[in-house]
């Protein structure tokens, strides 16, 4: 082996000492290759036996399509050290001075004496090469053998960190949190990150039929066909080439209570994402049963237990003693409707627990900037009303711009395993509304949801009067 060979292969052993993606990985061999025969591409392939499917490794790990050359040459190379040119061929025992020209080349990747992937390079036309170029080819796909099969287990036990991060999380949304309308959301949320490569939908069953409840929107007909097919004896469904699944959540008495839905218009779902999808599902539907129970256990009472602050149905009820009042005799009364602004970015930055903390947080400085006879409530997620007897509309705004401010300059100290940031400060958006005799509570409070929607419209962190 000549001084050029020695120094090719050093140069191989440092980039594969690196810590590189494999996008990286294939840059850098493609550079170092071309130091030493002219080459168009080089491209690294993995075997995914999941999924029984080839995926190439410097695109995103996506999914090579059967009609590829690069399946036959998986078949042709089996037991064979390299495919030139298109045709399989087995290195001799000795090194001979034969010499010939060469357009392509495919070298296997082995692990644990099976092909696991595929090398395949392209030379510039008629590369001239010779027998002992291709015994150092073989030396070169040995060394990035090793360095593929580390990154594609690393990646793997990211992949398993991340699903149990996933079903830790949504079992502990319960310890806060009980209204579905608020944990729901953060499940569809979590499992839309870990299920990447496909759309996630949640739905719920009330009065015997699937609402969807996250995200906003399905307009996929086949998407509520599989739902009409769902039974509770039904583990899960595919349909559409596997590229729809649906997995039932089952409530304690064995009844169907909803569904997760996952959708993709490219890749069929994998066994692995199925058994993923299946542990998720099943702890999903845990942690809606719990929310159940637990909100059948608290509908009488009066407390939100996050925030301390009155819950909604007490809120309701203060709301019509008040608005009564307040006809008898004839005192003013305002309302008030809060939003903490980009909540959801500081669950998502620095995780749900930290969420908790800001709601208490502001739920605090909230009952700390208002009077006793002020009457503030957690109205539901990241919302809170506000009513205040005996004030006009522009003792309201007082009250209201010194509340803003108040959160405005107040660091709330949260406890976040994601970040070493120890606070935040975080804004608030507010709608106020003066009750007239013409209308009921519920008007009073939609006219103040209206200018809440204005002050979000219209720049956040404002106080807004309709």
């Amino acid at each position: 082996m000549d001084n050029k060979q020695l120094l090719f292969l050093s140069k191989i052993s440092e980039i594969l000492a690196k810590e590189l993606d494999t996008f990286e990985l294939t840059q850098e061999l493609k550079t170092s290759l071309s130091e030493y025969k002219a080459l168009n591409s080089i491209r690294l392939y993995v075997y995914d036996s999941v999924t029984n499917t080839i995926r190439d490794c410097a695109d995103s790990w996506s999914i090579v399509e059967d009609s590829s050359s690069i399946y036959q040459a998986f078949d042709n190379i089996n037991g064979e050290d390299f495919i030139l040119n298109g045709k399989a061929y087995k290195l001799p025992q000795k090194i001979s001075e034969v010499s010939f020209k060469l357009n392509s080349l495919f070298m296997p990747i082995i692990k644990n004496e099976k092909l696991f992937g595929l090398i395949d390079i392209e030379f510039e036309e008629n590369t001239s090469v010779n027998m002992e170029f291709l015994f150092l080819m073989k030396i070169f796909a040995s060394q990035v053998s090793l360095k593929l099969q580390n990154i594609v287990l690393n990646e793997q036990s990211k992949i398993n960190v991340e699903f149990h991060d996933s079903m830790k999380n949504i079992a502990k949304i319960i310890e806060t949190q009980y209204e579905l309308n608020y944990i729901v959301p953060l499940i569809g949320e979590m499992l839309d990150r870990f299920i990447t490569d496909h759309l996630i939908y949640v739905f719920l069953k009330q009065e015997g039929d699937f609402k969807l409840v996250w995200p906003k929107a399905c307009k996929d007909e086949r998407i509520y066909e599989a739902l009409e097919q769902i039974k509770p004896e039904t583990e899960y469904l595919l349909l559409n080439n596997d590229k729809i699944g649906a997995f039932p959540l089952i409530s304690e008495e064995g009844d169907i209570s909803g569904c997760i839905v996952a959708r993709s218009t490219l890749d069929a779902l994998s066994k692995r994402d199925i058994s993923y999808l299946e542990q998720l599902t099943r702890q999903s539907a845990i942690t809606i049963n719990r929310a159940n129970s637990y909100s059948k256990i608290l509908q009488y009472a009066t407390i939100d237990a996050l925030t301390n602050l009155n819950n909604r149905r007490q809120f309701e009820l203060r709301l019509g003693q008040e608005i009564a009042t307040t006809k008898r005799q004839n005192n003013p009364l305002c309302a008030m409707m809060i939003d903490i602004d980009f909540f959801k970015k500081v669950n998502d930055t620095y995780g749900h627990a930290s969420g908790d903390a800001v709601l208490r947080g502001v739920a605090g400085i909230i009952k700390s900037a208002l009077r006793e006879s002020d009457i503030p409530s957690r109205y539901g997620g990241e919302e809170f009303a506000v009513l205040l007897p005996y004030t006009h509309i522009e003792e309201a705004k007082i009250v209201g711009e010194r509340l803003r401010k108040a959160v405005e300059s107040t660091p709330i100290e949260i406890n976040s395993e994601e970040t070493d940031i120890k606070s935040i400060n975080v804004t608030i958006s507010m709608g106020l509304a003066e009750f007239n005799k013409s209308e009921t509570g519920e008007e009073l409070f939609e006219r103040a949801d209206k200018a809440l929607y204005n002050a979000k419209e219209s720049g956040r962190n404002k106080v807004c009067v309709i």
